[in-house]
């Protein structure tokens, strides 16, 4: 996993992003979160030179950074921290990742086909024209995103949560979506058209009401039993 080391700035909260030593290795004792690093520049070369020369990739803490028009494809992620992370004009195929942590970032102009990312964390992640199609996206939380015209088309998104999610011209065309939970969504022009709607959860009641279909009638009299 990435480090945990806090900001040596006083008063600071965030974890201290990772640094590059002179022999192109990850030095766990880093100094600062990125905004109170000194020379940002250089870090940020450093850290896209760590990324293009490596393969595999674990414990990079690079929280805070902009990722712009870099090259990911078949690069694997492992125990990584992308919070609150601009990508931006990614265009990438066969990226892999485990127990990676994307929370708040903002992802603009990106294709990542054919990923594959297990759980893993997108929480309150900002999506605009992003394509995730004929990705595994299993057991991930997508909880509180903001998706504009994007895709997840063609792909596996097995008990994944999109709890609070808000979905405009978002597709969802040919997905598995067994057991993945969408509660309390906001949708406008989303489509899961050829997808296995009846096997996701969409209402806390049951996926009958997203169908359209009414809850039986109860006699006069009679109690409803608790929501859950």
């Amino acid at each position: 996993m990435y480090s945990f080391s806090r900001c040596r700035e006083p008063g600071c909260a965030h974890f201290a992003v990772s640094d590059i030593d002179n022999n192109g290795n990850l030095i766990e004792s880093a100094d600062f979160c990125y905004t109170h690093t000194a020379d940002k520049d250089a870090l940020q070369k450093k850290i896209y030179s760590y990324i293009e020369t490596h393969d595999k990739i674990v414990g990079l803490n690079a929280s805070g950074l902009t990722f712009a028009n870099i090259d990911l494809t078949n690069k694997r992620f492992y125990g990584c921290d992308f919070s609150n992370c601009l990508f931006s004009g990614i265009k990438t195929s066969g990226l892999r990742v485990r127990l990676t942590n994307f929370s708040y970032s903002v992802f603009a102009d990106c294709n990542f086909l054919k990923s594959n990312v297990l759980f893993s964390s997108y929480a309150g992640a900002k999506f605009s024209h992003v394509i995730f199609t004929g990705s595994d996206m299993v057991q991930n939380n997508f909880c509180g995103i903001s998706s504009f015209q994007s895709s997840f088309d063609d792909s596996d998104l097995y008990s994944s949560y999109f709890i609070n999610a808000k979905l405009i011209d978002t597709s969802f065309r040919n997905c598995n979506i067994k057991e993945t939970v969408f509660y309390e969504i906001t949708q406008q022009n989303v489509s899961f058209r050829q997808s296995n709607t009846n096997a996701a959860i969409f209402d806390k009641r049951g996926s009958a009401l997203f169908t359209g279909l009414q809850e039986l009638d109860v006699p006069q009299g009679v109690q409803k039993g608790p929501s859950l």
